[in-house]
């Protein structure tokens, strides 16, 4: 696993999409020589950077399509569709260039040629591809040590997503008299006996210990682990395990002394300083590009229902601090009039017809760059909620006041990560994801989140 901006990601996914980089510059070079029948353009800086141009819109309208989440495109049916549309939006925004910028134009003919040699050659790579991954070639080995909840979680996370970059191969129980909860298939192998743990390792190439045990006093396998740790093979905690593999924190399963004593957390004058930088900057330039739109949208609230355009409610900020958050209003004016402060539901009645429009693509959020320019917001972080909701959460999730050590944000990791919630269960999934980023939070986390952002926005996913 290679860590990059936080994140942790197998290394063959890192090397699949840079030789897939390497597929589309080759199909639009290889139908440049063939319809020219010259290699002098090898030799052409300025062609070269056409096609590095082409290369990197067509690779970002990919990822835009998902066509980099294999868990949605793992189908030839299914990437056919997907690498159609997204061929289709790269020819719209290299248009869009070409058109402010005509010294990047490439043939018409070598453009339509390489689209057909991309069809070809990235459906047949990623088909390849995929029979890698369901095959698990490449894969890193595991043992998972421990029959807790956590073990069973980390298994199924593995289990449920293809392209995690590693396989259980053998998962060894608490005690010699207790059996897993879950069937397992044939080529996870059970082992009770903990004394020949570095043993079992060596012999089937593991690489990895994953420590996932439910009681560590009495029976922890400590000789065992050192075994294994001096031999060459890693020893990992199951919750730093599970954070690494799903970039989330699990709050209801972590011990105290793992947030105590766990990298991260760091934070400094200097990164503030350059957060708020970021903020202030970022929060000035979209103001100025969205005023048209603020006009526009004010103007439809009004038309659509009666009431103020926008709406302001309490909200709680950094250190417990409460203060004004503004929306452009989705809702009828009078909406908790009879039902107090709840949640927004699926479906939600009080939401008007042009608030289901703003709120699908974020727009009634727009007005919060206010609060990031003046300072209450940052535009990454975790999303604010009303005081009403966090005092009864605090009561029911643990750690759940640790999310209010940095600033709420626009956006936020929970948000990029996981849909809308209205439950107590999604306001622990939440904080999963919110105590990653608090964890692991830095300005290129931020750029990562704000990019992932866009994504959410423009298809509209994850709104109520």
């Amino acid at each position: 696993m290679l860590r990059l901006l936080k994140q942790y990601f197998p290394i063959r996914n890192i090397i699949f999409f840079i030789l897939e980089g390497f597929i589309i510059f080759g199909s639009v070079l290889l139908a440049t020589v063939l319809l020219t029948f010259s290699n002098s353009y090898l030799y052409d800086a300025l062609l070269v950077l056409r096609i590095l141009l082409i290369t990197l819109i067509c690779q970002i309208c990919l990822y835009y399509n998902d066509l980099y989440d294999f868990d949605v495109s793992s189908t030839f049916t299914e990437t056919g569709i997907r690498l159609l549309q997204a061929l289709g939006i790269t020819s719209i925004a290299l248009a869009f260039i070409y058109f402010f910028f005509p010294i990047a134009i490439i043939d018409q003919k070598i453009f339509i040629l390489s689209i057909g040699f991309l069809l070809i050659f990235i459906i047949g790579w990623r088909l390849l591809y995929i029979q890698v991954l369901n095959k698990g070639i490449f894969n890193e080995h595991i043992i998972i040590l421990g029959s807790s909840s956590l073990a069973s979680d980390i298994y199924k996370e593995i289990a449920g997503t293809i392209d995690c970059g590693y396989t259980v191969s053998v998962m060894i129980p608490d005690s010699e008299d207790e059996d897993y909860p879950m069937d397992l298939p044939d080529h996870v192998t059970v082992r009770k006996e903990k004394k020949e743990l570095c043993r079992i390792a060596s012999e089937m190439g593991i690489q990895k210990v994953v420590v996932a045990l439910k009681e560590r006093r009495g029976a922890f396998p400590t000789d065992e682990l050192i075994r294994c740790r001096t031999a060459g093979i890693e020893v990992i905690e199951g919750s730093s395990f599970y954070e690494m593999l799903t970039g989330k924190v699990l709050v209801t399963k972590i011990n105290p002394s793992w947030l105590i004593f766990s990298e991260g957390f760091r934070k400094s004058r200097t990164q503030a300083f350059f957060k708020r930088i970021e903020d202030i900057v970022l929060s000035s330039i979209m103001l100025i590009l969205f005023s048209p739109l603020f006009l526009v949208v004010a103007i439809l609230i009004k038309m659509d229902s009666r009431g103020p355009v926008f709406f302001s409610q309490d909200r709680v900020g950094l250190h417990q601090k409460e203060y004004m958050m503004h929306k452009f209003r989705s809702m009828r004016a009078d909406a908790e009039k009879l039902t107090g402060p709840v949640w927004a539901q699926d479906n939600d009645t009080r939401i008007t017809r042009v608030g289901k429009f703003i709120r699908k693509f974020r727009i009634d959020e727009l007005p919060q760059l206010c609060e990031v320019f003046t300072g209450k917001m940052s535009l990454v972080g975790p999303r604010p909620e009303r005081k009403h909701f966090t005092d009864e959460l605090e009561k029911q999730i643990p750690f759940y006041t640790q999310r209010f050590n940095v600033k709420p944000g626009l956006t936020g990791w929970a948000q990029v990560c996981y849909d809308y919630g209205a439950t107590l269960e999604d306001a622990i999934e939440k904080l999963n994801y919110e105590l990653f980023y608090i964890k692991n939070m830095s300005l290129a986390m931020d750029a990562i989140i704000i990019l992932r952002t866009v994504k959410t926005v423009l298809f509209g996913r994850g709104a109520r």
